[in-house]
């Protein structure tokens, strides 16, 4: 099949993309803007070891060379930070041996080991590109939080970076350890000083980064840094690519997103499974599945074949949709292309027939992962569980609860809304209220759905008590009620001659910054009622209690 371009792609899916392929090549442009004159790298001279000191660097030197680590062993009362240091420039062509010393000070005299000697070290692994090893020595360094620290191992390295004849891979390394450690701050910062110096991370330490940077959902963050990558001449590679179109998708920003297809080309990458991924998922947030469909398409054009991720993304898509004959006919061609499906795949099929309230095909999924050997989880019960309810089989997913023990599966919050719904739909307000008391009682906290559920349910039964009290325990939690759920119960409380109440309750909320927006209380107050005394009195109480 021939492959497509995005230029043709674009022409394809106008609306989607339009005439913007120009944004690269001013990008570029920019880019060819290259930090004026680097400073000089400082060369920090050190004093040379004398008398006693020179002495033992020279005894210790030949005791380690020989590996005659019971002579040295009686070494370790004498040493200083200005003797380690020295032993290490001394043996610093073998990095195995430095490393084996620096760990042994550390174990027997760990207050002779210095900043410097700690970036001494450094220096020698990442010359013998050891990075690992050098990346696993500054997260050492780095867990003691101290404030000024980064600022200070920087320095340590850039004047130890002379006497060791180092190379900037080990700022590199730094730079990535921060990325790693999500210290995004100090990354950045130890960025800046490095192209002062003329030094620059590699791609893959920068990809570390911008990974970082999404996980902390910083997409914003992402973009400016990518600019940065290119105006400093960083070629990025498919995978800064894919995290930036992530980023634009995190955004909204869908059009910038596949235009990045068209960077990929300019700069002779290829987009790989990951690429249309990324693009297929900003779709389906969106509800655009069309254009979600236009993507898996050219995906395929182009020799990528869609796998499980692809699939479960797009049936996921459809499933929040509603439409479940299309999720079907994806997992139908899943099962086709031999991509087998995973617990998500059926958790999003049950899921989403459960909602629609056709247990029967939820049923054939779960029998048909048992037949498959897909192990359900407790997402796939619930999923059941919550069908069963709203169809108002609550006997039935009682007794998929007991099976959950079976399956050494514990209940979650989850689980119990799902029942609460089952007795809600069924006007059953005081059976979701035990419910509701089991859920706490386990533990589970319950969501702003599961509040509204019982509200609801309780003032359909006019059993305003259990509605406040449940208004009550929502208050606490400091969560602002849905506008139409409190209009219905000071309507209730209104009609039943309970306004004062009504008025309290809605005083309480105001109190506390909890009051919905677009509630209007002197509508619904407007109505002369009978005061209840002694029902105002006793919800009083119980919020003096409560307080």
């Amino acid at each position: 099949m021939k492959k497509i371009s995005f230029r043709q792609f674009s022409s394809l899916i106008d609306p989607l993309v339009g005439n913007h392929i120009a944004i690269e090549s001013s990008i570029l442009q920019k880019s060819s803007i290259r930090v004026s004159s680097p400073f000089p790298i400082p060369h920090r001279t050190i004093p040379e070891p004398k008398g006693q000191d020179l002495d033992f660097v020279n005894v210790a030197h030949s005791h380690l060379i020989h590996s005659d680590w019971a002579k040295i062993d009686l070494l370790s009362s004498g040493l200083t930070g200005f003797r380690v240091k020295h032993i290490l420039l001394k043996i610093q062509k073998d990095h195995v041996l430095s490393l084996e010393f620096f760990n042994w000070v550390k174990s027997h005299k760990s207050d002779s080991l210095t900043l410097e000697s700690y970036s001494i070290l450094i220096h020698i692994l990442t010359k013998n590109h050891k990075f690992k090893s050098a990346e696993s020595l500054l997260r050492n360094i780095l867990a003691s939080d101290v404030i000024d620290l980064p600022s200070k191992l920087f320095e340590a390295l850039l004047y130890s970076y002379r006497i060791c004849d180092s190379s900037p891979r080990a700022f590199d390394s730094l730079f990535k350890t921060f990325a790693h450690m999500k210290k995004c701050r100090n990354a950045t910062d130890t960025f800046c000083r490095m192209k002062e110096y003329g030094f620059f991370p590699t791609v893959e330490s920068c990809n570390a980064y911008l990974s970082s940077l999404l996980e902390l959902h910083r997409a914003d963050i992402v973009l400016s840094f990518y600019k940065a990558m290119l105006r400093n001449h960083i070629p990025p590679n498919v995978y800064t690519v894919n995290m930036v179109m992530c980023a634009y998708c995190k955004l909204g920003k869908l059009q910038e997103a596949v235009e990045m297809l068209g960077t990929m080309e300019n700069r002779g990458l290829s987009p790989n499974i990951v690429s249309y991924n990324v693009l297929i998922s900003g779709y389906c947030n969106k509800g655009l599945l069309v254009s979600a469909m236009k993507i898996k398409s050219l995906m395929e054009k182009n020799g990528v074949q869609p796998g499980v991720v692809t699939f479960n993304t797009i049936i996921n898509g459809f499933c929040k949709g509603g439409k479940l004959y299309e999720a079907n006919k994806i997992f139908t061609e899943m099962k086709a292309n031999n991509v087998s499906p995973t617990i998500v795949t059926y958790n999003t099929l049950i899921k989403g027939y459960g909602q629609v309230g056709d247990i029967e095909m939820g049923s054939q999924l779960y029998e048909e992962m048992s037949r498959n050997q897909v192990k359900p989880d407790i997402l796939t019960y619930n999923a059941l569980i919550l069908g069963l309810c709203k169809e108002g089989k609550t006997k039935k997913a009682a007794y998929l609860v007991k099976d959950l023990e079976k399956e050494k599966l514990v209940p979650n919050a989850s689980t119990f809304s799902a029942l609460i719904t089952g007795q809600c739909m069924k006007n059953n307000s005081e059976r979701g209220f035990q419910l509701y008391k089991s859920m706490i009682r386990s533990n589970c906290h319950p969501n702003e759905r599961t509040f509204h559920m019982l509200i609801s349910t309780f003032c359909r039964n006019e059993d305003f008590d259990g509605a406040i009290q449940v208004m009550r325990d929502m208050m606490g939690k400091c969560m602002v009620p849905d506008s139409s759920i409190l209009s219905e119960l000071c309507s209730g409380l209104c009609k039943c001659g309970k306004s004062k109440l009504a008025s309290i309750l809605c005083d309480d909320l105001e109190a506390r910054h909890l009051l919905p927006r677009g509630f209007d209380k002197a509508k619904i107050m407007n109505t002369p009622v009978q005061n209840d005394k002694q029902l105002i009195r006793q919800y009083q109480g119980k919020e003096e209690i409560n307080n």
